[in-house]
């Protein structure tokens, strides 16, 4: 498959109804720092300065602009209630939100109103904007396909996204011995930052297995790193670890 194909044959559906009938009943709390997406507010700064270094430099710009991505069109996947989608747009992109949860788009649109955020949400999947020939400078499938009803499917709707020359991001949790104790057993049942069952732990993607995914896309994984919690600073930072969360650079091969 060539990144950036509008073309090709018509892709399986990736969502999975159980999930989003998950997030649903946690839409009210996105914009809550001490809610149920504590985790992913903690998180953010570091995904936005990892996101907007990487592509000023893919893209010859300066990361320290106040407005870096400035004409870039950037789609996040899987957007939620905004948490990322609304950074990027502050940074100077053209954000496109999508996310198949009604309640999550509802509640995204509402917080980019009243904060006077530009961005586009639409409550649909990927495939959908690859039916319609839609392109992007930058794919966001950030802390998502751990949650799709189909990997491939989905690692082949963000592949159709993608510009050519085109950056993308993923970011997931590994399955590891080490993620179950830290995501499943300590975030959701000792430290209860988010309810039970937000995670299945055999949904979670090891790197080597996104790297064979998307090769068949003819992309590539151009950065590896890990995401670690310092749990006495209650902060996240980069690391090599990659046993539990990790972001990944994707490029075309």
């Amino acid at each position: 498959m060539v990144p950036g194909a509008a073309g090709g044959s018509a892709l399986k559906t990736t969502i999975d109804r159980s999930e989003i009938e998950k997030f649903a009943a946690m839409a009210e709390a996105w914009w809550d720092p001490t809610g149920k997406f504590r985790p992913l507010h903690r998180l953010n700064p570091v995904r936005v300065s990892f996101i907007r270094d990487r592509v000023a430099a893919h893209f010859g710009r300066n990361p320290e602009d106040l407005t870096p991505l400035e004409g870039l069109s950037l789609i996040d996947i899987g957007s939620g209630g905004g948490l990322l989608t609304e950074p990027m747009a502050r940074l100077g992109a053209q954000v496109t939100g999508v996310d198949a949860t009604p309640r999550n788009v509802e509640v995204a649109r509402l917080h980019a109103e009243q904060a006077g955020i530009k961005a586009i949400y639409l409550n649909c999947a990927a495939e959908d904007l690859v039916a319609q020939g839609q392109l992007f400078d930058v794919v966001l499938a950030m802390e998502i396909i751990e949650h799709v009803a189909d990997v491939d499917a989905f690692l082949e709707a963000c592949s159709r996204l993608l510009k050519p020359g085109g950056i993308m991001f993923i970011a997931t949790m590994s399955r590891t011995i080490k993620s179950y104790a830290m995501a499943i057993i300590g975030a959701e049942y000792v430290m209860r930052w988010l309810p039970k069952g937000t995670h299945e732990w055999n949904r979670f993607i090891r790197p080597s297995e996104m790297a064979r995914g998307l090769r068949a896309q003819g992309l590539a994984i151009a950065e590896l790193t890990g995401v670690s919690y310092n749990p006495f600073k209650d902060t996240f930072h980069l690391s090599r670890d990659l046993d539990v969360n990790y972001m990944a650079v994707v490029k075309p091969a």
